[in-house]
């Protein structure tokens, strides 16, 4: 599927392809490409990437035809790609191909200016979503949100202020609507707890299903 997504495929290269589909290389041709959680592709995978990320050219699966296209790559990923490396779980060589530049992003817990910025875009975006107004937040809930550690980073205070926004009763964001202390075992975390994106999401799943029944 993953090959599919990125190479394209002509019509008949498996069961389902009923006709020619652009993969994402062909759509990036003099644009960018980015690529979230490239720490997590097959070695199979990286080996592919190589190839087209040095010749700029690949064939549609199930198709003879080269594809040309010049493209910028833009990848992330949470993991320690060097670390990685060193282990022998990612490839030396496809590590040195997309470490040509890199810019390392703090975590939520290491900027607390940016949460209150952040925290109104996603209201913003969410209430323009969902048709439902709230004209802000109020700075208890803001002083909250700005004292929480955030082990699951922006994306964790997307899901909060998504919530909260379907909670709230009035036209302002309150501390009563922002319920951090769901997502957490008990008391408060560390300031250097650092918690897996996918377990911070299964125990506010798990911490919600509870509490509601």
């Amino acid at each position: 599927l993953i090959e599919s997504e990125l190479f394209g495929h002509e019509k008949g290269a498996f069961t389902g392809a009923v006709g020619r589909r652009k993969g994402r290389f062909e759509l990036a041709d003099k644009g960018t490409l980015f690529l979230d959680e490239v720490g997590e592709i097959s070695p199979k995978m990286q080996v592919d990437l190589l190839r087209v990320l040095e010749d700029k050219n690949f064939c549609r699966l199930g198709g003879s035809q080269t594809v040309v296209s010049d493209f910028r790559l833009v990848s992330a990923t949470h993991r320690d790609l060097a670390a990685l490396v060193r282990s022998g779980d990612f490839r030396q060589d496809f590590f040195y191909r997309i470490n040509v530049i890199t810019v390392r992003v703090p975590p939520l817990r290491e900027r607390p200016e940016d949460i209150g910025l952040l925290a109104h875009y996603f209201l913003e975006r969410y209430s323009r979503e969902t048709g439902k107004q709230v004209e802000g937040i109020t700075p208890e809930a803001l002083s909250l949100l700005a004292s929480y550690n955030w082990p699951g980073n922006v994306r964790e205070l997307s899901h909060v202020i998504e919530r909260a926004l379907l909670l709230s009763d009035g036209e302002m964001m309150e501390p009563k609507h922002l319920d951090l202390h769901a997502q957490r075992p008990s008391g408060r975390l560390k300031a250097d707890t650092i918690m897996p994106l996918a377990e911070a999401e299964q125990l506010l799943l798990r911490n919600a299903l509870d509490r509601f029944g």
